[in-house]
């Protein structure tokens, strides 16, 4: 009996030890990783929402991109809210992390806060959007003036002269709006087409964009075309325009080659959308990003005034897309596969 006490001490005395240099591995592990943080660059994505179905695309290559150079990324969703997307460049830049890359919600209202990031010493690259008066680090985008122009054109080489048009805009806080408008319009000016009705559709919101087309047909129901500020918006213009048996009879444009566009467009019911490369836009701003975080200055072609400053501007070209081209714009450039694209379409 006393030799199995004499054991069982010992046993205990053991594992105690045991137990002791087990806890105090983990905690000078741990100390380890307070006291030397991470020393990969850290880049900070905040996003206005992914309700824009380009928007998962641009996520995707930027982190792939960013990840391949050997740095991070943490990736903020506002869902649309530009208090959300503040708070959220307000955690990125408590985390001091090298740069922030934002696709401004409302570009005024994050005007403070990225002045507050610049100001901690924290690059900021105005991803597809510009943030007007913020004297950001780059903002890098497609040229949206030319968007605007190719929209206009296709309207113009496809409706008879004196046509009525409806314009559906997207987000009034978003700068890109009005320069798609500006290019648009320099096209309408010279044409003689004629706009009869305009909606903005706050937010992006799609379902404005249904509620604007029963508008429009309140004003006339004589609309020979329609440009919508995108294809998500395009898609309830679409629905709209069914319900009244004009879909395929009224020239429909958009931009960013949403599938469902794009299968409209092979169909018969929408006449072009813009075709805009996401993936080499990410990938370059991903590059841009992680260079301005190493401190390397950045050589661009050219600037844009954001209202205060001339910022550096890395500009990209759109690209028109309709039934002529598609297949060689967008399928041999595996943006969507031939059979979805097609998936409607009974082929001889």
């Amino acid at each position: 009996m006393e030799k199995k006490r004499w054991f069982y001490v010992v046993f205990l005395a053991v594992a105690g030890v045991l137990l002791m240099n087990g806890c105090t591995s983990g905690n000078v592990d741990s100390l380890k990783q307070i006291e030397n943080p991470t020393d990969k660059l850290q880049i900070g994505l905040c996003f206005d929402s992914f309700v824009i179905e380009r928007w998962i695309r641009d996520r995707e290559a930027f982190d792939t991109t960013v990840k391949s150079k050997g740095a991070e990324v943490n990736v903020q969703n506002a869902n649309g809210s530009a208090d959300e997307q503040i708070a959220q460049i307000e955690y990125f830049i408590k985390k001091k992390v090298d740069v922030i890359v934002i696709i401004a919600t409302d570009g005024d209202s994050v005007r403070d806060v990225v002045r507050k990031a610049k100001s901690a010493g924290i690059k900021i690259v105005a991803y597809d959007r510009l943030i007007k008066n913020a004297d950001v680090d780059l903002y890098i985008s497609f040229d949206n003036e030319e968007v605007g122009q190719l929209m206009a054109q296709t309207l113009v080489s496809q409706i008879p002269e004196g046509g009525k048009i409806f314009t559906i805009k997207g987000s009034p806080s978003d700068n890109n709006v009005d320069l798609v408008e500006r290019g648009f319009q320099e096209v309408i000016a010279k044409s003689d087409l004629e706009v009869v009705y305009s909606a903005d559709c706050e937010n992006w919101l799609a379902e404005r964009a249904y509620d604007a087309v029963y508008s429009g047909l309140r004003v006339t129901k004589e609309v020979s075309g329609i440009m919508c500020g995108n294809d998500d918006l395009a898609n309830q213009a679409f629905r709209a325009l069914s319900e009244n048996r004009l879909a395929g009879k009224v020239v429909m444009v958009g931009q960013d080659a949403d599938l469902s566009a794009c299968q409209r467009i092979v169909e018969g019911t929408q006449a072009m959308t813009v075709y805009k490369p996401v993936e080499e836009l990410a990938q370059a701003a991903a590059e841009y990003a992680i260079m301005l975080g190493n401190g390397e200055e950045l050589e661009t072609e050219t600037t844009i005034f954001d209202g205060s400053y001339d910022v550096p501007y890395v500009c990209l070209r759109p690209i028109a897309v309709t039934k002529e081209n598609i297949d060689e714009v967008i399928i041999e450039n595996n943006f969507h596969p031939w059979e979805q694209v097609y998936l409607n379409v009974e082929l001889e």
